[in-house]
C-alpha cells in the first residue's frame, strides 16, 4: 500500500513539473516572439492573473510598439498598474502622471491620477527623514482633490494627506524640541514660536507650548541676575499662555503649574 502512495506523489510531482515547464516555455517563447499583438494579449492575461513581473516584461516590450495606435490608452494604464501593484511606486507615480496628461478625456483618468498620487504618498519617509518626498506627495493629492471634488476617493486623498502633515509636523516639533533638550533655550524658543504660526492647529500643540514654557523658565533661572526678572516675566507669559488652552486638563498640566508657582514665587522676590 505504501508503495501506491509514493508512486501517486511521483505521478503529481512530474504532472505539476511538466505543467511547470510547459508554462515557462511559453512565457519564453511570447517573450521572444516578435509579434506584438501576441505580446500583448500575454501581456494582459498574465496582469489580470496577478503574474506582475511576467506581465511588466512584455508590457515593456509593447508599451513602444502601440504610441499612438488606438490602443495605446489601454496599454499605458495596464503598463502604469503594473508598476502599482509591484509596489515600484517612483515609476508608478511617474507612468500614471504620465497617463493622465497624455488622456485628459479617459474614463480611467481619475483613477490614475488618484493612484499616481496615492504613489506617492507611498514614498513618503518616516518623520525623521527629509520630507521632501512628503511635500510631493501633498502636493499630489491636495491636486486631485481640487479636481475631483465630488469624487468618492477624496476622504481617502484627504486621509492621506492630513497624516503627512501629521508627519511634518512631528518633524517640526522634534526639531524644536532637540533644540530644549540640548539646552539651546533661545533656538528652542525661536523654534516653537515659528512651529505655532506654521501650524496653529496641530495634534502637537499642548507639548508645544509647555516646552517652550519650560525653556524659557530654564533660560530665566540659568541667567545673569540682571536678566532674571525680565524673563521670569516672559516665563509668567508663556504659563498663562498654556493655561489659557489648558485649564483643568492637559497631558502637561500638572508639571506646568509647578513651573507657575515657582515663577510666581521667584517674582515676588523682585516687588
Amino acid at each position: 500500500m505504501p508503495d501506491v502512495f509514493l508512486d501517486m506523489k511521483r505521478l503529481l510531482y512530474v504532472f505539476v513539473l511538466a505543467i511547470f515547464l510547459g508554462s515557462c516555455s511559453q512565457y519564453q517563447k511570447v517573450l521572444k516572439s516578435k509579434d506584438i499583438g501576441a505580446k500583448y494579449k500575454a501581456a494582459e492575461s498574465y496582469y489580470k492573473e496577478g503574474k506582475y513581473k511576467k506581465a511588466l516584461r512584455l508590457f515593456e516590450q509593447v508599451v513602444p510598439q502601440y504610441r499612438g495606435k488606438p490602443q495605446a490608452e489601454r496599454v499605458m494604464y495596464y503598463y502604469a498598474d503594473t508598476y502599482y501593484q509591484l509596489e515600484d511606486y517612483y515609476l508608478a507615480g511617474y507612468q500614471f502622471e504620465r497617463y493622465g496628461k497624455s488622456y485628459p478625456k479617459s474614463q480611467k483618468r481619475e483613477e490614475a491620477l488618484y493612484k499616481g498620487a496615492k504613489s506617492y504618498y507611498h514614498l513618503s519617509p518616516r518623520y525623521s527623514l527629509d520630507q521632501e518626498d512628503t511635500d510631493n506627495a501633498i502636493e499630489k493629492l491636495q491636486s486631485f482633490i481640487n479636481e475631483f471634488p465630488e469624487s468618492e476617493r477624496v476622504k481617502g486623498a484627504n486621509d492621506m494627506v492630513s497624516e503627512l502633515r501629521n508627519k511634518k509636523e512631528q518633524k517640526a516639533y522634534e526639531i524644536a524640541k532637540r533644540y530644549h533638550h540640548r539646552e539651546d533655550f533661545k533656538v528652542a524658543i525661536s523654534s516653537f514660536d515659528n512651529y505655532l504660526v506654521d501650524y496653529p492647529g496641530s495634534i502637537f500643540k499642548e507639548k508645544v507650548l509647555y516646552y517652550k514654557l519650560e525653556s524659557q523658565y530654564l533660560l530665566a533661572v540659568g541667567s545673569y541676575e540682571n536678566l532674571v526678572e525680565e524673563r521670569l516675566l516672559s516665563a509668567q507669559t508663556f504659563y498663562n499662555n498654556y493655561k489659557k488652552y489648558y485649564k483643568t486638563k492637559g497631558e502637561y498640566l500638572e508639571q506646568a503649574e509647578e513651573l507657575g508657582q515657582d515663577i510666581k514665587t521667584r517674582l515676588e522676590q523682585y516687588k
